[in-house]
């Protein structure tokens, strides 16, 4: 193809690196006198992207980059060459370590390096080129700031992004992105030059060394599938007002095509359409410039609102119409406007840093975010009843997703909360290799004692804490159980001037060897020979075990029952000893000796047969105890499920 072709190209430069510090200087990151600032896209994780557009004529364009930005523009730098010319390097010579400068005569110190101005040279052949390049600068994070006005009816959410401009230059009637996501950017000393030993070469084959890992979603509902395009000509189909602002179905159209991979487009091509002009054509005018600036209110023309975008997980906002950020200022711009379902209601969640909150809940607002996108973690301000209510803080909430905020404590309610640790049932787990494993249901059982003191009816939310792995026997209705949060929130209805009390019980499977003449055992065998599965070959071994089981535990008991009475007759029979050899020289005493004596000897005589018996049953105990042994061996039950 002939160099004046039509078709854009994506050109990677070959860099050739190095520097020369041309003058000391606190401008832009990376400035081009030709190119003029276009776009920026700010993120949340220290860095934007930066894009320049220009005509230029000849065959150089130099760039201004600091010395402490040439990393990230090396590892960034990308640039689409429109006018059929092509780029084919960028030079500047390399960084060698220098000595440190002495302060001169009079006193001032050298200039900081990492400051100082280094030149970048691409070369291009032909006359005419028509450019955009990107790259990379640190930035500040933009920041959110929301606003949520109660009522009777829905909510009403605003959310605000604060943007600060410490480029260096003004950002004048430049296009503004702000992105909810904070992408890997790394610090890469690329214009370092480094040898490295070289590997020796093998051949180990394509395979991956790992298994990557997957990825769950806190979607419970499978998305709508995308709509089918509708022929060329053919009416667009019919949009709810509510669902967008008419700019945000304009961003749809051009999101979809920006998704379609072109060969020219690149690595900009996700931050621009294929013309390289603006998304949106509608004008923000002073009538709407005062709507937004008026705070809680709504704005009238939401065409003048950011338009919200999800691609590739991270949520975008992109605003309208080019705006002007001067250098060192900030400006605050609404980024959306919508009515939301949400309440005020009372949530009891104990915080160490509020004392009273461990009798009394907090004021809170309760709304679900239906923006279409991300909200990051931001400070909310409540507005309602005629006036401000009070702040808190949101933490990142997904489109779809409800948040419960405190913003104040009400006294007039009080809450006190008792748990128990709870031991119930006893399930066979497993026998193997002559032992047995029981599952029994453990867990907390807590008492929640709820009074009110204010006049209405209301709900009251129970931040009820929760521990990994248990499981909630029969919630209250409308609990939500938060997933990797470690608490649910149970709702609880209270009338005015009452009380109240809820008990939740969370249990789980605990698993214990048991010794098998315990009752335990016992309640868990006969579980298992009543069940359905308790009908096989290893049940029938089991059954015949346990009628010898059965003797063998009727005959333990009957020996500690002996071994007992065995224990009493011999500390009988010391005592009675000692009293007649207390009596035995004392001739008054006589009638006293005989009942003694009398009492020694029937004493006694029980004492031999219980010994005797003794001796029987622990025999025959052992016995038994060896048969069962040997017969539970034949055993095998593996884990139940």
């Amino acid at each position: 193809m002939r160099p004046g072709g039509k078709m854009t190209k994506l050109l990677a430069a070959f860099l050739t690196i190095g520097l020369t510090a041309s003058s000391c200087a606190s401008g832009p990151p990376v400035a081009a006198d030709d190119l003029k600032l276009k776009r920026v896209v700010i993120y949340r994780n220290g860095v934007a992207y930066f894009e320049r557009e220009g005509r230029v004529e000849g065959e150089r364009v130099r760039f201004k980059v600091r010395g402490d930005e040439v990393g990230d523009f090396l590892a960034s730098f990308a640039v689409i060459e429109k006018g059929g010319s092509s780029v084919r390097a960028a030079s500047f010579p390399l960084k060698r370590e220098e000595p440190a400068q002495p302060p001169d005569a009079a006193g001032s110190k050298p200039a900081d390096a990492k400051r100082r101005m280094e030149t970048v040279v691409m070369e291009m052949d032909g006359r005419e080129h028509e450019l955009a390049v990107g790259y990379i600068a640190e930035a500040p994070v933009w920041r959110p700031s929301y606003r949520l006005v109660l009522g009777s009816g829905p909510a009403h959410l605003q959310l605000w992004g604060i943007v600060q401009n410490l480029s260096g230059e003004d950002w004048t009637d430049t296009k503004l992105t702000l992105v909810a996501d904070a992408p890997l950017a790394l610090t890469a000393g690329l214009e370092r030059p480094v040898i490295p030993g070289r590997p020796v070469l093998s051949d180990d084959g394509g395979a991956i060394a790992v298994l990557p890992q997957a990825e769950t979603t806190l979607a419970e509902e499978a998305a709508p599938p995308p709509p089918s395009e509708a022929p060329e000509g053919a009416p667009a189909p019919a949009v709810p007002k509510a669902a967008m602002a008419p700019a945000s179905r304009s961003v749809e159209k051009k999101e979809a095509r920006r998704s379609r991979p072109s060969a020219h487009r690149g690595m900009l091509g996700a931050l621009r359409d294929e013309a390289g002009s603006s998304v949106f054509a509608n004008a923000f005018s002073g009538e709407d410039a005062r709507q937004v600036a008026a705070g809680p209110s709504r704005a009238r023309n939401l065409a003048a609102l950011a338009a919200v975008a999800v691609s590739g997980g991270a949520t975008r906002y992109e605003l309208p119409n080019p705006v002007t950020v001067p250098d060192n200022h900030a400006t605050m711009l609404l980024l959306a406007d919508k009515e939301v379902p949400g309440e005020a209601t009372y949530l009891f969640a104990p915080d160490g840093g509020v004392p009273d909150s461990a009798s009394h809940p907090f004021r809170v607002a309760r709304f679900t975010n239906k923006t279409g996108g991300l909200l990051e973690r931001g400070p909310l301000a409540f507005f309602g009843e005629g006036g401000f209510l009070g702040q808190g803080v949101i933490d990142p909430l997904p489109d779809g997703a409800s948040a419960t905020v405190p913003f104040g404590l009400e006294r007039g309610l009080a809450v006190e909360r008792s748990t128990e640790y709870i031991q119930e049932g006893a399930r066979l787990f497993q026998v193997e290799a002559g032992n047995l494993v029981i599952e029994r249901q453990v867990g907390p059982r807590t008492h929640y004692k709820l009074k009110s003191g204010v006049d209405q009816p209301h709900t009251l939310w129970l931040k009820h804490p929760r521990q990994n792995g248990m499981k909630f026997i029969q919630p209250p209705k409308g609990t939500e159980d938060n997933v990797g949060a470690g608490s649910a929130l149970v709702p609880v209805e209270i009338l005015g001037h009452a009380s109240k009390e809820l008990v939740l019980d969370e249990r789980q499977g605990s698993r214990q060897a048991e010794e098998w003449l315990n009752n335990l055992a016992d309640d868990a065998v006969k579980e298992y020979l009543a069940a359905p599965d308790g009908k096989g070959e290893a049940a029938a071994q089991l059954r015949v075990a346990w009628t010898i089981r059965t003797d063998w535990k009727r005959l333990t008991d009957e020996a500690e029952r002996l071994q007992s009475e065995q224990n009493d007759l011999q500390t009988s029979t010391e005592e009675t000893r000692e009293n007649l050899r207390a009596v035995e020289k004392n001739k008054a005493a006589e009638d006293l000796r005989r009942t003694l004596t009398a009492r020694l000897t029937k004493a006694s005589a029980r004492l031999d047969e219980v010994t005797k018996r003794l001796i029987q049953v622990h025999m025959q105990i052992k016995e038994l105890e060896l048969r069962f042994r040997e017969a539970v061996k034949l055993v095998r039950i593996p884990a139940r499920a």
